[in-house]
């Protein structure tokens, strides 16, 4: 591959910016990682449904990690031909001119406008919301959570109406600030999750701003998943600017770096929450089922559409029972206790901030029922983990049924696939096989996958699809049976909440 005439090696600098800690990997030509960087984030639980992070400390992350992720590279930094950002998609960040945020930014978690979408549906909102935008009326979209802060909060109501309000999901927080405002974009896939975005023109609807009060709200300019983003030097860590070339949401960047290129082909994000997305070609669906109809990704020369279940909570509630209840020690005497037990008739209903598709119900809290004298520690902690499990066995069944497509094939990214017992019972659960890839860092590697067509060192996302290497097929096994008498006493659970 010759690039701008150069014959030398040359390197894509991943950022993938996600609700609990950012990444920063090198890419090299052949999708091989070189250097790893990683910097912990925290969230902010100021009461009940309330979730929030700090702006700068998200920007801060990213440049800590690149920091990290350099100083572990031996090749050479001025080969670094591009940057490539995947993020956290839902959290609304709000800010001023110079850069400095207007309030905290709203993590996609934070159910504070539930009031905001109960009042929108009674006022007949819905139907055309989800024509619109694809989307269901609920929290985890953007639009609610500006709504509330129009209403409630004065600082982003009178910066809002003013005009001076910068919004923008947390990829275009970060490309504002890399840029040191230079760039004040956002890609559809980003743009497809704020309830303000029209699937079918590839616009932001004027209508829907209005009809929300949010006229007046700066809103970035949209492009393609892959595309000119503008140049950054991440505050002199670098010594020269390099041009930003992708950004994409990380479930969609996910879905990319799993090869979802063709209708049928799915994959399942297990980490803090869950994304199951399946492409549905170049056309949207009508959101359906609890299901919501989104950009898969975006390109100059095509636009593929997805359809996508969202699992609220997924690798947060067993952490929330080692580090809020310290039912267990560690996730090894968990992963112990999942083995050597059954749930003994205990299902955890990890309702934390409600159960999201297909069910969206909001019971008030996680409830852990069918106990009895006889529960132990350990079938609880088999029944968090199970709960992971039934939650993308619910969102596949209704995304075959509302698609007309079977499922040809599931991939499976995130930190809890290095739980083998996981897959095993998911597979059981499903009755079909799960794969995982070799490369753990999915998303950053579909965003460097759309970097790298950007920068023209590979002719098609196809040409990348076929480097994919399949780490682990898992079949499934003997525990089918006892799979599908579980799934359906949960199903019997959640008709109750």
């Amino acid at each position: 591959m010759l690039l701008n005439g150069c014959p030398e090696m040359y390197y894509v600098l991943a950022i993938d910016q996600g609700t609990s800690g950012t990444k920063a990997l090198i890419f090299d030509e052949q999708g091989s990682v070189c250097a790893r960087g990683f910097e912990l984030l925290q969230c902010t639980h100021l009461r009940p449904g309330f979730v929030e992070q700090d702006p700068n400390a998200l920007y801060g992350s990213v440049l800590r990690a690149v920091q990290q992720c350099l100083q572990h590279f031996s090749g050479d930094a001025a080969r670094i031909a591009g940057v490539a950002i995947s993020s956290q998609r839902e959290t609304v960040v709000l800010w001023h001119q110079d850069g400095t945020p207007v309030v905290p930014a709203i993590s996609w978690q934070c159910q504070r406008s539930l009031g905001i979408c109960k009042r929108l549906r009674e006022n007949g909102m819905a139907p055309r919301i989800a024509a619109r935008t694809g989307l269901l009326l609920d929290p985890y979209f953007s639009a609610s959570k500006l709504i509330w802060l129009h209403e409630n909060d004065a600082k982003a109501r009178q910066a809002i109406d003013a005009g001076r309000a910068y919004f923008g999901t947390v990829d275009s927080w970060l490309l504002f600030r890399m840029t040191h405002g230079a760039a004040y974009l956002t890609d559809y896939t980003n743009a497809s999750r704020t309830m303000l975005f029209n699937l079918e023109t590839l616009e932001w609807d004027r209508e829907l701003l209005a009809d929300f009060g949010l006229q007046s709200l700066r809103l970035p300019e949209l492009r393609p998943s892959s595309a000119d983003f503008g140049v950054t030097d991440f505050d002199g860590i670098l010594d020269r600017p390099v041009p930003i070339v992708s950004m994409i949401g990380d479930s969609h960047a996910a879905a990319l770096g799993e090869g979802c290129l063709s209708p049928g082909v799915a994959k399942a994000t297990m980490g803090t929450g869950s994304s199951i997305m399946m492409n549905v070609g170049n056309k949207p669906q009508a959101a359906d089922h609890g299901l919501v109809s989104t950009l898969c990704f975006a390109t100059k020369h095509r636009v593929d559409y997805a359809l996508e279940g969202i699992v609220i909570s997924a690798g947060s509630t067993p952490s929330f029972l080692k580090e809020k209840l310290r039912l267990v020690k560690d996730f090894a005497e968990a992963e112990q206790a999942f083995t050597d037990y059954d749930n003994g008739g205990v299902f955890l209903i990890p309702a934390f901030s409600g159960i999201g598709c297909p069910h969206w119900k909001y019971p008030g809290g996680a409830q852990i029922v069918g106990l009895n004298f006889s529960t132990s520690w350990q079938n609880v902690a088999r029944a968090a983990y199970e709960s992971i499990v039934y939650q993308i066995k619910d969102v596949i069944a209704v995304m075959e049924q509302a698609a007309n497509v079977p499922l040809r094939e599931l991939f499976l990214d995130g930190g809890l696939v290095q739980r083998p017992f996981l897959l095993q019972y998911l597979a059981d659960t499903l009755n079909r096989p799960v794969s995982t890839l070799a490369l753990s860092e999915i998303s950053a590697a579909g965003a460097a996958a759309l970097a790298a067509l950007t920068l023209g060192s590979i002719s098609s996302l196809d040409a990348y699809r076929e480097t994919r290497v399949v780490a682990r097929r898992v079949e499934p096994g003997s525990g089918i049976e006892a799979a599908a008498r579980n799934h359906e006493q949960w199903l019997q659970w959640i008709e109750r909440l």
